[in-house]
This record gives C-alpha cells, sequence and structure tokens, in this order.
C-alpha cells in the first residue's frame, strides 16, 4: 500500500515530532512511505502570514490544502497517516482526503481535535467537559499559547471542524494508549472506527551498567502540566524531613516553568537544573540516575520517559495519571503515587531510596524486560498493519457498495 504521512512540526522538537519520525521509518519497512510536512516556524518572521492572516489559514489553509491535492494526485495513496496538522496543515488536510475519497488514519498523540490547548489543561484541573465540546474552561484559561483570545478563535475553529463534517475523512483514530482510546470513545467517536497502539521503541542492543550515581532525574518539557511544581514542592517536603540526607534533584528541559526551577536550584543544594539536553548527553544522565520521574498532573497519553527509563534499566517514579499506569508496574517496573500531591511523590522517594541497590536494580531490569515485549517494534507493525488494512479494507468495501438509499 501507499501512505502519505502528514506532521506539522511544533516550535520545538518534542516527543510527538521523535515518535513521528519512528513510525515513519516502521512503516516504511512494509509500506511505500512519504512525507509531507511543515513547520510552525514557517509563520514566523516578515515573510510569514499576519496575524490576521494565521486566524483565517488556521481553520482552511489553501496552500497546504492545494500540496496536499497534488501530492494525492502523484501518488495516488491508499491513506493518509496524519499526526498534528495545526497550525500550518490546518484541517483543510481532511476536506482534500474527503474530497479525493483517500480514507485518513488519525494518529493522536494529545487531545486534539478535541481540546483547545491539545492536553485538555486549564493550569488547575483537566477540562474533562472539552471532550463533549464545551471548551470554555481552556479558553477562559487561555490554554492556546496563553492567551484567551486566541484560545477562543482556536475552540471556534474547532467548532466549526466539528460541523463541517471533514472529520468524516478519518476512517480510523489510533490512540497510543487504552487510556487514549477510552478517551476518543468518551469524546463520541464510533467504537469500530478506534484503536489503541502504545508506541514502538527501538531499544538499545547493549545491555545496560548497574549504575547508580545517587540523584533522581527529571527530563521533559517544564510546563505546569507535567507536574514541576509538584515535584519542586516534593523535593521542599524531603528537605525538611531529611536533611543533608535528601538526594539530588535533577531537572532537564526548557519551557515555561524554566524560571521557576531556575529559582529553585538558586535556593537548594539539592536541586540541579542541567538546561535542555539530548543525545549523548541525555543518555549519560539516564544512566546514573537512581530512577526517572514522571510527576504529570494532566492526563498523560502515555510517557515515553518511561520507555527511555526502562531501555537504561531504571525504575519510574509516575503519578497515577492517564496512560502511564499502563506502563509502570507499581512495586514491579517502579512506583506509582498520587497524582498532583507533593506529599505522595515525596514518600514514594523515600520508599525508593530505603530500598537495596539489588531492589532498584531488579525493579529497572523488570522495566527493560517490559520495553523489549510490549514496545516491540516487530509486533507494533504487525498490529499497525492490522489496523490499516481492517480500516483500509473497510473503506473500500463502502465505496463499491455505495451510500445506502431508504
Amino acid at each position: 500500500m501507499k501512505v502519505i504521512q502528514i506532521f506539522n512540526r511544533y516550535r520545538h522538537r518534542g516527543g510527538e515530532e521523535k515518535s513521528a519520525e519512528r513510525i515513519f521509518r516502521h512503516v516504511g519497512e512494509k509500506f511505500e512511505i512519504e512525507k509531507l510536512w511543515w513547520d510552525s516556524r514557517d509563520w514566523d518572521g516578515p515573510n510569514g502570514p499576519g496575524k490576521l492572516g494565521q486566524v483565517r489559514k488556521m481553520f482552511c489553509n489553501e496552500d497546504t490544502a492545494c500540496a496536499l491535492r497534488e501530492r494525492i494526485r502523484v501518488v495516488r495513496p491508499d491513506f493518509l497517516l496524519c499526526h498534528n496538522v495545526y497550525p500550518v496543515g490546518s484541517p483543510s488536510i481532511y476536506r482534500e482526503a474527503l474530497d479525493a475519497g483517500v480514507p485518513v488514519v488519525q494518529y493522536v498523540h494529545n487531545f486534539r481535535p478535541f481540546s483547545v490547548g491539545g492536553t485538555l489543561w486549564t493550569g488547575t484541573r483537566v477540562a474533562e467537559e472539552s471532550l463533549q465540546g464545551n471548551y470554555w474552561a481552556e479558553v477562559r484559561a487561555g490554554s492556546w499559547q496563553g492567551s484567551a483570545l486566541k484560545s477562543g478563535l482556536f475552540a471556534l475553529a474547532l467548532k466549526r471542524l466539528h460541523k463541517s463534517g471533514w472529520l468524516d475523512a478519518v476512517k480510523g483514530w489510533i490512540g497510543i494508549s487504552d487510556f487514549m482510546r477510552d478517551a476518543l470513545l468518551r469524546a463520541g467517536l464510533p467504537r469500530e472506527q478506534v484503536f489503541a497502539l502504545r508506541h514502538s521503541w527501538d531499544h538499545q542492543e547493549k545491555e545496560p551498567e548497574q549504575r547508580d550515581e545517587g540523584y533522581y532525574l527529571y527530563l521533559a518539557r517544564l510546563v505546569r502540566e507535567k507536574g514541576v511544581r509538584t515535584l519542586l514542592d516534593s523535593w521542599e517536603i524531603l528537605e525538611r524531613s531529611l536533611g543533608d540526607s535528601t538526594p539530588l534533584l535533577k531537572i532537564g528541559g526548557t519551557g515555561d516553568e524554566e524560571q521557576l526551577v531556575r529559582a529553585a536550584a538558586s535556593r537548594s543544594r539539592k536541586v540541579e537544573y542541567v538546561g535542555y539536553v539530548d543525545g549523548e548527553e541525555k543518555d549519560e544522565l539516564v544512566a546514573g540516575c537512581r530512577a526517572m520521574l514522571a510527576p504529570s498532573v494532566w492526563w498523560e497519553p502515555l510517557g515515553l520517559v518511561t520507555y527511555e527509563a526502562y531501555d537504561h534499566g531504571k525504575p519510574m517514579l509516575a503519578a497515577a495519571s492517564g496512560g502511564l499506569i499502563e506502563t509502570v508496574e507499581h512495586g514491579g517496573t517502579g512506583l506509582l503515587y498520587e497524582s498532583a500531591s507533593p506529599s505522595a511523590l515525596a514518600e514514594s522517594v523515600e520508599t525508593m531510596e530505603a530500598m537495596s541497590r539489588e531492589r532498584r536494580w531488579q525493579m529497572g531490569l523488570a522495566g527493560r524486560e517490559w520495553l523489549k515485549k510490549e514496545a516491540d517494534p516487530g509486533e507494533w507493525k504487525m498490529r499497525f498493519d492490522h489496523i490499516v488494512r481492517q480500516v483500509v479494507g473497510r473503506e473500500k468495501e463502502a465505496q463499491v457498495q455505495g451510500p445506502c438509499i431508504d
């Protein structure tokens, strides 16, 4: 089969882009696939559209629609594999697919197109009502780009999208966890169109060294929904309880909460900010840590930080939130604690500290075995193949039969 993969890069490279690249590689081993990608930064600078132009194009960008139309004409794909389409790609992608009769398989990495900000996060809570189309909480919170006005415009664009019928082009929705599949069903999607497929992972062949330099590691975006404040508050609790025996916390990443992290690091000898890290530097940090942390307060769709930890034989300390409860076995591959509770996280750290080095090592190795089995690329490719053949086959059958006439 022939596939066109569609993705709008975010301004900052993150997990979804890395996943889109990995999916491209794996799908390319089975199907003929080519990319049609855009970049959010294309709209920056003097050559980009003005603010009003961006608002218009955010819902319907005729430039990208024309590019897709031409690519469909040349490639004649069996389906489109879509990831994020905002803001440059725009929902006009779905209109073009619908007009061309090409089914869309939509990979759902976050909560769009059922959330203004993509996370359902309002700054204080998860806005579950957005799944049913009530976006007011997200709008008031300025969930998209920190602006209530922009969030309101995005909410209107989402409303218009759902009324347009363009999403009828999507014949298969793939959530990246069982939790995400269930969220999509709560949003009202047809059960037969919704699937769950956790990400695969190309694990390192070499077995990890038994290293433990005593520090705990957070590597993710520094934003509120990722639980940065919960993390910092928990370390204050630990310092009051353990004093000089408090383990070191290393934090890596960039984002809106960066100044908060820098301030905490300047106050405490037990908090260290390492900035943005990637590649060998990142691998070295993970290899030396005692455990990795995922203190998310939003509904984490999956949490690839768990995969990274397990690949290096490290246990996880994770909030019992969203897809994290599917990847962390409490007491087996790590510890789960009550989301958004600094005291619960601090207690989990103390529990981990009380374990023997050997016990922590066994938990990390159990995580690595989980990764090899549950995120095996071969298994992922087989399941993906089954899903898309089911979706495409069903659509071809429907096109042959034609519309039902009463």
